[in-house]
């Protein structure tokens, strides 16, 4: 049993000294190669630390103490608003209320050529939310089945859905890295937009598969989880945050929301390996179980259907046309 505790107390340690190495070169000051430096001398000198201290377990004790003073460190770094920003999170969008009247600001209606030749949109746009009429979730694949980014878009009687895409909000010259998703290098963004943009953006110029499952929430459900959305959109233009591909990210995030409703939402991996969202959603009865599972993800392929509809100014309807 004793070397059992110091196996595992030696594993946890060794975990947190990588953590910390990772963190000091992805997140810390300076150019790369000093980044790496930086992380190679702090995870030699803790490895000194165990080797040398006067006990296994005070060795221990004095590498946790690094890894902490590095926690400490980290925790300090602080996100902003005010970075080159790419044209496609350039703005931060805002939501104010009159009754029922809900208006955006900064709403992002790009028309596009290709992936980084478009022209640039900001809209205001208001929505009656007593006129809601449902919400529909994509899940749109670039590679693995097992990941997958999600969007939610809430319908209306009578006019375009409105989409929240939660993304990374990048710099000028900044590419997404799903390691580095896990550090302090991206901040949080709500993309408020038109499908037009959002999701023909995914199927026509990036060449994602994208799918669209109508969601069952009442719509008194479909207000409060758009109105708890509208709360984080403000927050963040007053306060940024983060992006953590763990915590903070595309489906943690709306788990968070519908937590936040009381409308479910119980944990499960595939909040994680969220490619397979689709699959527990059918699992737990969420959408039409009516036909088998493949076939039900078949009929929910949008992507043909976006590629005809183009930069139609009915996209929105046309994607939603039954599958012939």
């Amino acid at each position: 049993m004793a070397l059992l505790t110091r196996f595992i107390g030696l594993l946890i340690t060794l975990l947190a000294i990588g953590w910390s190495g990772a963190a000091l070169w992805f997140d810390g000051p300076g150019p790369e190669a000093l980044r790496l430096g930086l992380a190679l001398s702090f995870a030699t000198a803790c490895l000194w630390l165990i080797h040398r201290a006067p006990s296994f377990a005070r060795g221990l004790i004095h590498a946790n103490l690094a890894v902490l003073a590095v926690l400490i460190w980290w925790q300090t770094l602080a996100p902003s608003n005010d970075r080159d920003w790419e044209p496609s999170v350039a703005r931060t969008p805002r939501i104010t209320w009159d009754g029922d009247i809900m208006t955006v600001s900064n709403l992002r209606n790009f028309r596009y050529r290709s992936e980084h030749d478009f022209d640039p949109t900001w809209e205001t746009r208001q929505y009656d939310l007593s006129k809601i009429s449902g919400i529909d979730l994509y899940l749109s694949y670039w590679g693995s089945p097992l990941i997958a980014h999600t969007v939610m878009a809430w319908t209306f009687m009578d006019q375009a859905p409105l989409a929240i895409s939660i993304e990374t909000r990048k710099e000028v010259g900044e590419d997404y890295s799903a390691v580095r998703g896990f550090f302090r290098q991206f901040e949080l963004t709500y993309v408020l937009s038109d499908e037009k943009d959002v999701i023909a953006l995914r199927t026509n110029h990036r060449g994602e598969v994208v799918y669209r499952y109508p969601l069952p929430a009442s719509k008194a459900e479909a207000r409060r989880l758009l109105e708890d959305y509208a709360v984080e959109v403000n927050r963040l233009a007053d306060q940024p945050d983060w992006y953590n591909a763990l915590t903070h990210n595309c489906t943690t995030s709306i788990l968070h929301h519908i937590q936040a409703i009381d409308a479910g939402g119980a944990w499960d991996y595939r909040f994680l390996a969220n490619g397979l969202l689709d699959e527990m959603m059918y699992e737990r009865g969420v959408i039409d179980t009516a036909l088998p599972f493949a076939e039900v993800r078949a009929a929910q392929d949008i992507t043909a259907r976006a590629q005809i509809a183009g930069d139609d100014p009915s996209f929105s309807a046309l994607i939603r046309l039954p599958t012939q």
